[in-house]
């Protein structure tokens, strides 16, 4: 299974506007932004950057934002990076995770007891997040082996890539041949009622790191489809939606999105759902707005679709283990010391920022 490369960050992202937003004054990148009356993460980013992608301002206040994305109180304080990535117009990408490395290394005193490297399993093609060809693997894959030399471990790791993401759920994370894979939708295991076959085995056979990323799903149709103008998720009763195969929908689930209220396809690649719109086979294509967007203009059809501006799924990125691995848990747990760590030492939006520069350069 090969995930879709992204491109860009696009004006798809407008699919995740929940409200008109007004103009937003006096937002410019490089600074801090007081949230006004009426305001949109949507409204914000397209008064600082030009466009409706706030996927940026997202990462820069994840603890700000994350309970709530979609309604800002007036008087919240929001840093609007620099449109490379940096915190602040005098900061330097890298500076952090530079700093931790030398401090790690510094400290760094392994035991004389040998442990096994723990062995990570990712695939290529889903850039910026995950490849061979990009810097350390990419930015989730960078997120695995960094924690591993964070919050006080100090393990050794393999990473290898196997481009078909359902056999690390079939065979190789269940049959103890990988430890860890890179990386996951979580379902939203509370609601296991409302949840079908596939995403209650996620929830029952395998164990979910802390999240590495938060992102939104984006739902695009035809500019003339009849469900254009959906304004709650019942309004796609009867819909056909492609969703690629290994992209759960759980998140769907929950909104009473199951069959047989509507017909899921899923093909292999995320492209494929694109072309399955254009020829009309589908009449919804819901996943990452940046990979759609980026599907779209490869297929020279941006125009001839439309992001849902009342509707979007956010959705959350782990590592997995499988519960069957003795040592899973561990494991878990280890990659969630270190996930805290560089959430708080400001590591984990360097290596977001820095990963994201980097693709966007070989974009260009």
């Amino acid at each position: 299974m090969n995930r879709a490369t992204i491109k860009s960050r696009s004006v798809a992202l407008a699919a995740l506007m929940l409200a008109v937003p007004g103009v937003a004054a006096a937002q410019e990148a490089c600074t801090t932004y007081t949230v006004q009356d009426g305001d949109t993460l949507g409204s914000i980013a397209q008064a600082a950057y030009g466009s409706y992608d706030y996927q940026m301002i997202f990462n820069a206040n994840r603890d700000a934002l994350a309970s709530n994305p979609n309604n800002l109180p007036p008087g919240l304080q929001l840093i609007l990076p620099c449109e490379d990535g940096r915190l602040t117009a005098d900061s330097e990408l890298s500076s952090i995770i530079a700093a931790e490395t030398e401090r790690q290394e510094s400290n760094s005193s392994r035991s004389a007891t040998y442990e096994p490297p723990l062995k990570f399993i990712s695939s290529n093609n889903w850039m910026p997040f995950t490849d061979e060809s990009l810097t350390g693997g990419g930015i989730f894959v960078r997120m695995a082996t960094t924690a591993m030399q964070r919050g006080g471990n100090d393990r050794g790791y393999e990473v290898s890539y196997v481009d078909d993401w359902m056999s690390h759920i079939d065979v190789l994370l269940p049959t103890g041949a990988f430890d860890v894979s890179i990386a996951w939708e979580a379902p939203d295991c509370s609601k296991l009622d409302l949840l079908g076959e596939f995403s209650v085995r996620m929830c029952t056979e395998f164990d979910f790191s802390l999240p590495i990323y938060e992102t939104a799903y984006a739902f695009n149709t035809l500019v003339d489809s009849k469900y254009a103008s959906a304004r709650s998720f019942g309004d796609y009763a009867g819909a056909r939606i492609c969703r690629p195969e290994a992209w759960p929908i759980s998140d769907l689930e929950v909104q009473g999105l199951v069959e047989p209220l509507v017909t899921y396809t899923h093909p292999k690649n995320p492209q494929d759902c694109a072309q399955m719109l254009i020829n009309g086979e589908v009449d919804l294509y819901s996943i990452e707005a940046e990979t759609a967007s980026s599907n779209f203009a490869e297929l020279g059809a941006t125009d001839r679709v439309v992001p849902n501006p009342a509707l979007a799924t956010f959705i959350t990125y782990h590592f997995l283990t499988s519960k069957s691995n003795p040592r899973g848990r561990v494991y878990i747990a280890m990659l969630n010391r270190g996930i805290t760590e560089m959430r708080e030492s400001g590591e984990w939006y360097d290596i977001v920022a820095t990963g994201l520069a980097e693709y966007n350069k070989l974009s260009q």
